[in-house]
């Protein structure tokens, strides 16, 4: 196995639009959520903010189509001009801390992704905590995969894509799905990734106190809560441990004062160090998943267009890869 070096993007340029959303964030998300108990009964009511979630209707020529035959809810979205029938497909996992988001929060920013890639994007549902276990949740994203093999999509034809919890997924849904014997996909986008299950390296962090969205110090209830018994170093269960040689071309963003970037930049550390053709952007002043904040943002916009061109190069009938 040849380590290779990740390639760092330093991305700089925080408009005003960015600097309000963390902002807005600082003052009404951050102190919910330091307060906010993490108990069955509470995490009861996560569901409802899907719900909510319809708030944000996709832009104008979006077409969504549910799917079935899943264990978990998906849908088909089809940004504006992208044709039925295509090639390609991103398979794409939620974010929303293992509890809460669904296919209504992320609609919007899933339909941008597909327009900005030319190709339909495949958004998953998977059952989440406490209800079941984590490994259900992954069982789900690989059974996502595998009807899109079946649906007579190629593995060089699937990029594997997703945000926070989400991201997490899309390490660890391919890895699953190496080990059942299934085909490499083309590649992996992973927006500010959660992929370490040792919370103390996040807490001394130089961003924990930066962050205008999450407090470090509570990702210790996620993991108790999501993850009962798990091994931090887990290799099935935590990424940044598993054998990753195996893993295909792989795109990482993250913003530069977020606390998950301590997590992106040693996961591009260990693909490096597997063999694995990676490129981390770091987005100068942006918070935990920007991307979904692009109508005020236009780095969230300009990084939906790089993952669009990632989609489109490893996806390409001779790759290539954007991180080689």
């Amino acid at each position: 196995m040849t380590s290779v070096e990740p390639v760092i993007e330093q991305r700089s340029g925080c408009g005003l639009g960015a600097r309000l959303a963390a902002c807005l964030m600082r003052w009404f998300m951050r102190p919910l959520v330091t307060r906010l108990p993490w108990t069955p009964f509470t995490l009861r009511f996560a569901v409802l903010l899907d719900l909510a979630g319809a708030l944000m209707v996709p832009p104008r020529g979006t077409r969504v189509a549910r799917v079935r035959g899943l264990a978990c809810g998906a849908e088909w979205v089809r940004g504006k001009g992208v044709p039925a029938g295509t090639r390609t497909a991103i398979l794409y996992f939620h974010g929303g801390g293992f509890v809460a988001c669904g296919l209504r929060t992320h609609r919007r920013m899933i339909a941008r992704i597909s327009q900005a890639a030319g190709m339909p994007v495949l958004s998953v549902a998977y059952r989440m905590q406490p209800r079941v276990p984590i490994e259900t949740s992954i069982r789900d994203c690989v059974d996502a995969y595998r009807w899109l093999l079946g649906e007579g999509y190629e593995g060089r034809d699937v990029v594997v894509a997703g945000d926070s919890a989400g991201g997490y997924l899309a390490f660890a849904a391919p890895l699953h799905a190496l080990r059942d014997g299934l085909p490499r996909p083309a590649g992996i986008a992973a927006l500010s990734p959660f992929t370490d299950l040792d919370i103390e390296p996040k807490i001394a962090h130089a961003n924990a106190p930066l962050d205008p969205f999450i407090p470090a110090h509570r990702m210790r209830d996620m993991v108790r809560v999501c993850f009962p018994g798990a091994a931090l170093d887990d290799p099935w269960l935590c990424p940044v441990h598993a054998d990753l040689g195996g893993l295909p071309p792989t795109l990482i963003q993250a913003g530069s004062i977020e606390v998950l970037r301590a997590d992106a930049e040693l996961m591009a550390e260990r693909l490096g160090a597997a063999g694995v053709p990676c490129t981390l952007q770091l987005w100068e002043g942006q918070a935990h998943v920007f991307q979904i904040f692009a109508d005020l943002s236009r780095e969230g916009l300009a990084a939906i267009r790089e993952i669009g061109a990632f989609a489109r190069d490893v996806t390409a009938p001779e790759p290539r890869s954007r991180a080689a």
